[in-house]
């Protein structure tokens, strides 16, 4: 066994659809397990056609090649006999099994935790939900939009007067996934010590309200009291100033937490070193508007590059925001290696974010054609 595949000779059934699932599958896929994706008849997996852009790769889309890069697939119609058959023999002989449908489904086509782990007793199974099995919401849709709506998290990004703003990426369905993967690769460690299966069960909202993690917890101990967006600029309600986003010239820079002192004097802004020094150390929870109304005065005028690079060097932590292309070309994400063309594949794709031993994951083919049923 490479000790860079930890996972490799486990096989992974993957029942799961669209995005949550399969980015959990994907996970253990790069650290060197099989993985066998089921797809219904008639279109087989929902994103194969769901297109982020005109792009494709081969006859399906980017999306369908992003997070399915490397499996394998089969076809079942999971509602027959013939298709139900077929799902519980290659259960039986899994590792680990993944499944997304909403609460009731897996019960009602009879491949459930209960009904596998006595064909499997050793069985790892992997559940996502939408918001869990109980509740009102246990039978709405889990689609990601949606559990971010829920999850209150709308709330912590933009500017004051933006109104609630969704996170750009499909945050919930990434995160569930990931906390799945997590909590499959604990219960395939318990298995070897005591030769036990596991259900792993997680869900978007779980997801959610687990990356709101810090500023929960501040908020339930703090009286209630609610994080304060700036007026522009906004980045962190909790943070003080001079944390946030300032326009330059041309870009935008982020400052982080820094010492407002040094930075008046980095700056050679006397103003506001005498905010700081008449309002003392709660300055910048005090006057959060007014700090960053006198930096963007400040930094509006200057080169994003030039002004990054004097802050640096006098200890100010800050950093110019990048747009894809930027990134691309930079030595440091070119270091890490971390984009890869399969062998005639025509196409690049992102590799794993994990290294072991430090070996990361070839990316060696894309994702599977559309079998016959």
């Amino acid at each position: 066994m490479s000790p860079s595949a930890p996972l490799q000779d486990l096989t992974v059934v993957d029942f799961s659809q669209f995005l949550s699932g399969p980015y959990c599958s994907l996970r253990l896929l790069d650290l060197g397990a099989r993985v066998l994706k089921i797809e219904p008849p008639d279109g087989g997996d929902l994103t194969r056609r769901l297109y982020l852009s005109g792009a494709r790769i081969g006859e399906d889309s980017t999306l369908f090649q992003a997070i399915n890069r490397g499996k394998d697939s089969i076809v079942l119609d999971l509602k027959s006999t013939d298709g139900h058959a077929r799902a519980l023999e290659l259960s039986r002989e899994a590792d680990v099994v993944i499944q997304n449908f909403r609460p009731g489904v897996i019960e009602r086509l009879g491949l459930d935790y209960g009904t596998m782990s006595k064909l499997n007793p050793k069985i790892v199974y992997g559940s996502i939900s939408g918001y869990g099995a109980d509740g009102p919401w246990a039978r709405v849709p889990g689609q990601d939009l949606l559990a971010q709506a829920r999850s209150g998290v709308m709330w912590l990004s933009g500017d004051r007067d933006a109104g609630p703003v969704p996170i750009g990426l499909p945050v919930a369905d990434i995160m569930a996934g990931a906390h799945l993967a997590q909590g499959i690769l604990a219960a395939l460690i318990r298995r070897e010590r005591f030769c036990s299966g596991a259900h792993v069960e997680t869900s978007l909202l779980e997801a959610m309200v687990d990356l709101q993690f810090e500023f929960l917890t501040t908020y339930l101990n703090n009286g209630r009291k609610k994080p304060r967006r700036l007026a522009s600029g906004s980045a962190h309600g909790y943070q003080p100033a001079p944390y946030g986003l300032y326009e330059t010239a041309d870009g935008h820079l982020a400052l982080a937490m820094n010492d407002l002192t040094a930075l008046s004097d980095a700056l050679d802004l006397p103003e506001l070193a005498s905010l700081c020094a008449e309002r003392g150390p709660d300055a910048g929870f005090d006057c959060r508007d007014d700090i960053h109304t006198i930096l963007t005065e400040r930094l509006k005028s200057e080169s994003a590059c030039a002004i990054e690079a004097a802050l640096t060097r006098r200890g100010v932590w800050c950093a110019r925001v990048l747009s894809w292309e930027e990134l691309l070309e930079s030595k440091s994400f070119q270091a890490l290696d971390l984009l890869q063309s399969p062998v005639d594949a025509g196409a690049t794709l992102v590799r794993s974010p994990l290294r072991i031993d430090g070996i990361r994951a070839e990316v060696t083919r894309l994702a599977p054609a559309h079998p016959s049923p």
